[in-house]
This record gives C-alpha cells, structure tokens and sequence, in this order.
C-alpha cells in the first residue's frame, strides 16, 4: 500500500509552476548560448592553440631533443644542470616531461615563430605556461607539436598541472623571451 496515491507519484503528469518554467527556460538558452559559442571561440579565440599529436617512441623524440641540445646550447641552470637552448627562428624545439623537470630550459626571441614538441617519458603531465595561461595535456608516446610565436619579452614559467606523483609540486621551469 501506498502513503500517496498512484496518480500523485509521478511528476511528469504535475503541471509546471510559472517560476520552474522561466528558470528551465533560462537554462536551455544558456545552453544553446554555449554550444554555438564553444565553437565560435576555438575558431576566431585567441586563447586556443592549434596543436597536432603523433606516435612516436620515447627513444626517438629523445634523440631529437638531444640533437638539439648539442647544436643550440648556450649555458647550464639550477642545481641538477638543466641545459638551456637558443634555437633560431623557425625551428622544432623539443621539451621533455619527465619525473619531476621539464628539459631543456628554452630561450626564444620575441616575434619569432618555433614549433615546440611536448612529450611526457613516463606519465601524464601538464604544460602551462604561466602567465599566458597556455595549458596542454602531455601525454607518454605522443609527440604534441605546438607553433608558437612569443610576444613579449620575459621569463614565463612551465608548471606541471596535472598531478604526476609525490613531487608534483617541484615540476616546474622556465622559458626566456630575449
């Protein structure tokens, strides 16, 4: 037995209240608003980069980054020696991810256009550079190749944001627009 009777139990057949119905159709404009915004703001948003992903093994994206390290190095940073590279314009600079450093430290001139290369060597990690507010999901055998043209002169930090282990917290580096 039931407390309410049958017909009472199912609110699909109650009749609306005039608040419930501004505020659904409030919501579906909302939501029309933002599928036909989301695409307009990847095509003409400034804030979107346009970056293509490819297989490829640790071995050879290791290899190219090294290459680059030995024609293009210009001194040694922090602690642990991290190399740091000046490739010229319109070059492939190549950045590793790996527990917990990104490798090499890159000095870039402004108004100039790279392509930079993102690869992870061993879990997923995050590339964002701060204060550009440019996030990329890096990810373990993909090579993720981004045209990058900087602006402005500055040291720009790359923080790891997403959690890859216990020293998450260290990941970080730094590129240098002269």
């Amino acid at each position: 037995m039931s407390i309410t009777p049958v017909t009472d139990r199912y609110w699909w057949k109650v009749p609306m209240d005039r608040e419930e119905v501004i505020w659904v159709a409030i919501a579906f404009i909302w939501c029309l608003f933002m599928f036909f915004m989301m695409p307009y703001w990847h095509v003409f948003g400034k804030q979107n980069l346009a970056h293509a992903a490819v297989r490829t093994s640790a071995g050879e994206y290791m290899k190219k980054a090294e290459e680059g390290v030995a024609k293009w190095k210009v001194r040694e940073e922090t602690e642990q020696k991290i190399p740091v590279i000046a490739p010229p314009p319109d070059s492939d600079v190549y950045l590793v991810a790996r527990l917990w450093s990104w490798w090499p430290i890159l000095e870039l001139e402004a108004g100039k256009t790279y392509k930079v290369h993102l690869m992870s060597m061993d879990w997923l990690h995050g590339f964002s550079l701060q204060p550009e507010n440019i996030n990329i999901m890096v990810h373990p055998g993909y090579d993720h190749a981004v045209t990058m043209t900087p602006t402005r002169k500055g040291e720009f930090a790359i923080i790891c944001n997403e959690y890859c282990g216990v020293n998450h917290h260290t990941m970080v580096s730094r590129i240098y627009v002269k």
